[in-house]
């Protein structure tokens, strides 16, 4: 079986970024105008009065301090709270193949590989752009390299699943170079007038380059050990957008055809069964937590993060061995680990082992064991 080498990444992070305190002053203006507006029916009864949001909040149950976002205006503009993205014409490129392009040449300029030197394009994320043509081949034919592409969405764990489904291919043969990318706008599906997770998504690009062991120069990257991908059904993270919105019988509102969670459950399910994959995983391969040099985890709640460190190390993780980008990015859904490993990689020695994981909606999850050449 052909070995693989996940070569290099690269990382596009949108121009605009709003702290938590930007944040928190817009969703209170919209809250005081609210309970303004409905002042007769919240005191009858009829309506519930809406909350203030707190930045220390935030930063205390997240971890989450910043994110960087493809339209500042329109999130703040409490009369709007939505990215304003300039509708592009069929014949331009849209705006998540450009970041696509920006990540992907990042990573092409570390690896030292031209885009002609690429055999397929994987985009994989949560928030694509239409049905079709595939993302993938909307960035392929503006990269000018690639013999195909396709789009997969698995949500937060989609990366997880393109370094897989790339991987697959290089193994069979059927590649011998594979680019994964993940474009995600994630505050184009967040509802920003809800308090409960107002302030989770930010926007962002990754992209990361699978080799055949046999092209890649000593030293260069990460043998790619072993992946592991699952996934169990569950209503406690979705998004009920879609082309048959139209079509129902019944008209949704808004904020159903936007992203919404249960919160608390979602740590009480995710969180345990992470860790027992990335142990069963490290198992599979003859690993254990002592082998384990660094984790490079989807960046969801930093709480979580810690919960699963430390189940999988059997106990409290060190600063080096759970790094995050929370602060400043916030969640990035499929970007996330990859942003991780993306900052967080060059210290590690030959032959040492990280383990990056991806997690969401689904539930799905998927683990990717690597070793430093």
């Amino acid at each position: 079986m052909n070995q693989v080498v996940l070569s290099a990444t690269g990382l596009y992070n949108p121009p605009e970024s709003i702290s938590n305190e930007e944040l928190v002053v817009s969703f209170n203006a919209y809250v005081d105008r609210y309970n303004a507006a409905h002042a007769d029916e919240i005191a009858a009864g009829q309506k519930a009065p809406l909350s203030h949001s707190n930045a220390e909040f935030i930063t205390k149950a997240s971890g989450i301090e910043s994110r960087y976002v493809v339209d500042k205006a329109g999130i703040l503009d409490p009369d709007v709270m939505h990215p304003q993205i300039r509708t592009r014409g069929n014949d331009e490129p849209s705006i998540q193949c450009e970041m696509a392009l920006a990540a992907i040449d990042d990573c092409l300029k570390s690896a030292g590989r031209r885009a002609d030197e690429v055999d397929a394009i994987l985009v994989a994320c949560s928030n694509l752009p239409r049905p079709y043509p595939a993302l993938a081949v909307e960035v392929q034919e503006y990269l000018g390299g690639g013999a195909f592409g396709f789009d997969l969405n698995v949500a937060c764990a989609s990366a997880a699943f393109g370094i897989q489904t790339g991987a697959d291919m290089i193994r069979a043969g059927t590649a011998r170079r594979v680019l994964m990318v993940n474009p995600e706008i994630c505050t184009a599906h967040l509802n920003f007038r809800d308090r409960d997770s107002h302030f989770i998504f930010g926007d962002v690009c990754t992209a990361a380059l699978l080799e055949h062991a046999d092209d890649v120069r000593p030293g260069q990257g990460f043998d790619v050990l072993g992946t592991h991908l699952q996934t169990k059904f569950s209503n406690n993270i979705r998004n009920n957008f879609g082309f048959l919105n139209r079509s129902e019988t019944e008209t949704r509102s808004d904020a159903d055809r936007l992203f919404v969670q249960n919160g608390r459950r979602v740590f009480k399910d995710v969180g345990p069964m992470v860790a027992e994959m990335i142990i069963d995983h490290l198992a599979e391969h003859g690993l254990a937590a002592e082998d384990v040099r660094r984790l490079w985890l989807h960046q969801a709640n930093i709480n979580m993060n810690t919960l699963i460190a430390k189940r999988v190390l059997g106990r409290s993780a060190e600063s080096h061995e759970l790094p995050g980008v929370f602060a400043e990015y916030g969640n990035t859904s499929s970007a996330s680990p990859v942003i991780v490993l993306h900052k967080y990689a060059a210290d590690l020695a030959a032959g040492e082992i990280g383990v990056m994981a991806g997690f969401g909606a689904g539930y799905s999850a998927g683990s990717v064991i690597l070793k430093r050449r």
